[in-house]
């Protein structure tokens, strides 16, 4: 999620936990716990790939966030001018402003690797999209009142409640999405293919379907206000041909292991040299996905795996209607938003015969 959310959570939890004795320190200190996991954007390892794989990473391992709570709780029980705050209230002030950062983002997209260094895939379990201001308000408005009132933990707490029930929402809403969609999966025989649920930008009303079969992967939009409409998949091409140099290399694998089968393959030409790139399907929409990266140069007829990988700027900028058909779409009208909209023609597997 965004840094003023997680600073938000944070300075909540702290409140919700403390703010009865630190008062506004206790919403100041957690808002400091809440945003100290992402300081590992800051790191460069050299690599685009990298880059984008080792973020949310040890930083946000449950493993390394609890040690660090378990150290400050000792510190400050013992140099803390609070001296009525027991080791125990320290400890459960700290490890919940920290860990709910990384849990919070395993509900997004991208996932955290929660049990870093276990060599496990990121968790993800999309629920709301990085921004959303429906989750973050509530937030913000308590915290305010909070601090307004000189009740904080009371505002803190409610604001806590809200928010919670809104992720509740959200869960129960994918759910849906995937029950509606799983007849149509069954009638395609893609019941077992590869399958991404997430909400589309700033929503969790319109929900953003992505289904993966060797070299086609299946694009739809699913609105809560659908109705019994039946939800509807288009064809694209990933243009498979290409995975197996692609992934042959080191930085190939590791790409891999972050995205799961959610990749399409393309070349393109840079500085004169045939390059062999690999995007993520699962952030943006067909015609926006914003992270596309280098994966192979052509050399003799020969794709040789890159050393160090470069991020490509693929994607176009969104369009200023963009937002309002997202709206129209979400509110039921099945036509205002369709993936074949914005992708190139050779992309589409079969325009004539899907259509949202």
């Amino acid at each position: 999620m965004d840094s003023i959310t997680q600073a938000a959570l944070g300075a909540a939890i702290g409140g919700a936990v403390l703010g009865r004795r630190l008062g506004r320190k206790a919403i100041l200190i957690g808002a400091l716990m809440g945003t100290l996991p992402d300081l590992d954007v800051a790191l460069d390892y050299g690599d685009a790939i990298a880059n984008v794989t080792e973020h949310r990473g040890f930083s946000h391992s449950l493993f390394v966030l609890t040690g660090l709570a378990t150290l400050l709780a000792l510190l400050s029980s013992r140099f803390a001018p609070a001296r009525d705050i027991s080791f125990i209230h320290w400890w459960w002030f700290f490890t919940l402003t920290l860990i709910t950062h990384p849990l919070l983002d395993a509900l997004t997209t991208y996932g955290t690797q929660l049990f870093w260094p276990l060599e496990t895939s990121p968790v993800a379990w999309p629920i709301v999209f990085i921004i959303d201001p429906l989750y973050t308000l509530p937030l913000l408005i308590g915290l305010i009142v909070g601090i307004a009132s000189k009740q904080v933990q009371k505002y803190a707490t409610a604001a806590l409640t809200v928010s919670s029930v809104y992720l509740l929402l959200a869960a129960g809403a994918k759910l849906n999405i995937e029950h509606r969609l799983a007849t149509v999966l069954a009638e395609m025989g893609l019941e077992e293919a590869p399958l991404l649920v997430q909400p589309t930008p700033f929503n969790t009303v319109l929900w953003r379907a992505t289904v993966v079969n060797e070299d086609h992967y299946y694009e739809g939009l699913i609105s809560v206000f659908d109705g019994k409409r039946q939800p509807r998949l288009e064809p694209l091409y990933r243009n498979i041909a290409l995975e197996e140099s692609a992934l042959a290399g080191p930085l190939g694998q590791r790409l891999m292991w972050f995205t799961g089968p959610f990749l399409r393959y393309d070349t393109i030409n840079i500085e004169g040299h045939e390059t062999l790139i690999a995007t993520d399907l699962r952030l943006g929409y067909p015609g926006f996905h914003p992270f596309s990266f280098t994966l192979a140069a052509l050399q003799d007829d020969t794709w040789i795996p890159v050393d160090v990988s470069e991020q490509i700027e693929t994607a176009r900028g969104l369009q200023l209607n963009m937002l309002s058909r997202l709206a129209a779409r979400a509110a039921g009208d099945a036509m205002a938003l369709c993936a074949s909209d914005f992708i190139s023609p050779e992309w589409r597997a079969d325009p004539l015969q899907y259509h949202c």
